[in-house]
């Protein structure tokens, strides 16, 4: 397994892009000011991940996505720690944040991966895209922020 950092063409990725922000112009917000890694598995891309910078020393996930035959297989989780490390202890950034929706799904994976519940925009699905968002049959309709220190 390899990770490597993408610097241009990134929109070569949207259909993974899209697997965890399904509107393409919201991916269009940050995709170019973030940065951008693909996990790579025996030459196949099999997660991605963007991060942008917030300020305040808060790096946040913007997307963060894997193939559908690969979840459940540690690839993710492998991503958020490269992440992680990264950027730990660079003094550029103190806190790690993810935003997502209040899904039986996501949530979970996250608080297994050392993050915790910090605060909530609410509608904020229902607000800035042009169609409904559902997770597990439940309709997304606040973000939920998590946070862990870096």
């Amino acid at each position: 397994m390899e990770i490597r950092q993408i610097t241009e063409n990134k929109k070569q990725y949207l259909d993974l892009l899209l697997l965890a922000d399904e509107q393409e112009d919201m991916v269009d917000l940050y995709l170019d000011k973030g940065d951008m890694y693909v996990l790579e598995d025996n030459g196949v891309v099999v997660c991605e991940c963007v991060l942008t910078d917030e300020g305040d020393g808060i790096l946040e996930i913007k997307n963060i996505a894997t193939i559908p035959e690969g979840q459940g297989k540690g690839y993710g989780k492998k991503m958020i720690n490269f992440v992680i490390e990264k950027y730990k202890g660079k003094g550029q950034y103190s806190i790690l944040q993810v935003g997502t929706g209040d899904s039986p799904m996501t949530v979970p994976f996250y608080e297994k991966c050392g993050f915790v519940r910090s605060h909530v925009v609410k509608n904020f699905f229902t607000d800035n895209y042009d169609e409904p968002i559902f997770e597990c049959g439940i309709q997304l309709v606040d973000m939920v922020y998590l946070r862990q220190p870096l």
